[in-house]
């Protein structure tokens, strides 16, 4: 480990870190709520019940918990120690710790994508966000009280084919997340995950449990949580791999920012478990207030993406207190993507920051502004541009519209390789026993187990994800 290293960490033991960019979090609870928020978004109440529904929940259910623990956490970690060594953005924080330990300039490649990453996935992301919006009004106005089957799926696409509805969803969502992102950490960010993520949790329990009481419960909780090893495959493993990335948010900046912003006190390791705790409990409690509607009347748990928005209302319409119900649930899906949402927006704020030093509000509404112009493409997609595919010629890539575009080049090929990037920086250039001392891992059975797990298992599964997405 070089000089400078050893001495970097004995400025975080002591914290005395020179450099801080920023004002940092108020209290470990609010680091923890603000950072649960950021990872516990639609992956865990949009896209983890629909995958789990296609992919043989039980079966894929277990395979996610492996490969959390596996690979989700070990770099989750990671990212966390190059936020506390760093001090910095992202960008800041690479480039900070490429310049102290000599390395090879091509690892400011993880700064870079580490905010390019969170604003194109802003971009398209609030697209769906927006969706939850206007799935809340419908609930909360009685819209939704009288759906079947055929009229939900053409209500739903009567909505997202009328661009003015969906450009206006889009920004309010985008708008929603500056207000908040630009008011600062503790007045912005930690004080609206303080209020949203205790009501996220409060509204999901209270929801499984009813929904469990008044639909198909046991059916539910045996379909998520017993196992048919029959139905593990290749093809499962791989979707469960992926998803385990995704939901836990590595590899998009915003566990580097945040931790960034945490002081020296923090123990990262327990904060990780806690994360990566509540982010599958909130994911395995949404399958059981889905699946227990689902189930409960005769809906298809196979839907895919539609799940949400088209096959869901069905089944409030049918339940009793269904327009209570549906209120509830939307609001939890705003609530989840609204967290999700800053986290993606403050990677990229705090890089501008450190840029221009134009002042935090003005950087949140000019990021705000970019975002919503780079989301018009995915926001067409549904509507006008529904029928244009720009890289139809790429095998790969036909028939893929804009928005599929964004979630391919985003969740597919960008997010695992930044991910096996930040493994290999972290695992090999700067070394664990650097950033395991930053972490507070010590020498012992903890240490060794990250170490051999982020610098081998994680790159090998990664790897395979990647090179078998193509």
């Amino acid at each position: 480990m070089h000089g400078k290293g050893r001495d970097l960490n004995k400025q975080i033991a002591e914290n005395t870190i020179p450099d801080r960019a920023v004002e940092g979090w108020s209290s470990r609870i609010g680091f923890l709520l603000a950072t649960v928020g950021a990872a516990t978004g639609l992956g865990g109440l949009w896209r983890f019940p629909f995958i789990a529904g296609e992919n043989g929940g039980g079966a894929f259910v277990l395979l996610y918990l492996v490969f959390v623990i596996l690979l989700g956490m070990p770099i989750m970690m990671a990212e966390m120690a190059i936020g506390r060594l760093g001090q910095h953005s992202a960008v800041g924080s690479i480039r900070r710790l490429v310049a102290e330990g000599r390395h090879a300039r091509v690892w400011q490649s993880i700064g870079l994508l580490s905010v390019f990453i969170p604003f194109f996935g802003l971009a398209y992301y609030a697209v769906v966000a927006g969706w939850s919006l206007d799935y809340l009004f419908l609930a909360a106005t009685g819209a939704l009280d009288a759906a079947t089957p055929d009229a939900s799926r053409r209500a739903f696409q009567s909505y997202t084919t009328a661009p003015p509805r969906q450009l206006l969803l889009h920004a309010a969502f985008i708008v929603m997340t500056v207000v908040v992102v630009s008011r600062g950490i503790t007045g912005g960010i930690e004080r609206a995950s303080r209020i949203m993520m205790p009501a996220l949790f409060v509204i999901l329990v209270a929801l499984a449990i009813y929904n469990m009481a008044t639909g198909a419960g046991a059916e539910a909780a045996d379909f998520l949580l017993r196992p048919d090893f029959g139905k593990i495959t290749p093809e499962v493993a791989l979707m469960a791999m992926g998803h385990a990335l995704f939901s836990l948010a590595v590899g998009v900046g915003m566990l580097i920012t945040y931790s960034a912003y945490a002081s020296p006190a923090y123990r990262l390791p327990s904060a990780v478990a806690i994360i990566a705790g509540a982010n599958t409990l909130v994911a395995i409690l949404a399958g059981l207030a889905i699946f227990s509607v689902v189930f409960g009347y005769g809906l298809d748990a196979g839907e895919g993406p539609g799940l949400l928005f088209v096959t869901l209302p069905v089944g409030f319409a049918l339940m009793p207190g269904g327009r209570i119900v549906a209120t509830l649930f939307f609001l939890l899906v705003v609530f989840a993507a609204y967290t999700t949402t800053i986290g993606m927006l403050e990677p990229v704020v705090a890089w501008l920051d450190e840029k221009l030093k134009w002042g935090r509000a003005r950087l949140a509404w000019l990021a705000g502004a970019g975002a919503w112009l780079a989301g018009i493409l995915p926001v067409l997609s549904f509507n006008v541009l529904a029928d244009w595919h720009p890289l139809g010629g790429i095998r790969l890539l036909a028939g893929k519209t804009m928005f599929d575009l964004y979630d391919f080049f985003i969740s597919t090929a960008l997010l695992p390789l930044n991910a096996l990037l930040i493994a290999l920086f972290v695992g090999w250039a700067l070394g664990t026993r650097m950033t395991g001392d930053a972490l507070g891992l010590g020498s012992g059975p903890g240490f060794r187990a990250w170490s051999l797990l982020l610098r081998f298992v994680v790159p090998v599964a990664i790897t395979i994800l990647w090179l078998k997405s193509w």
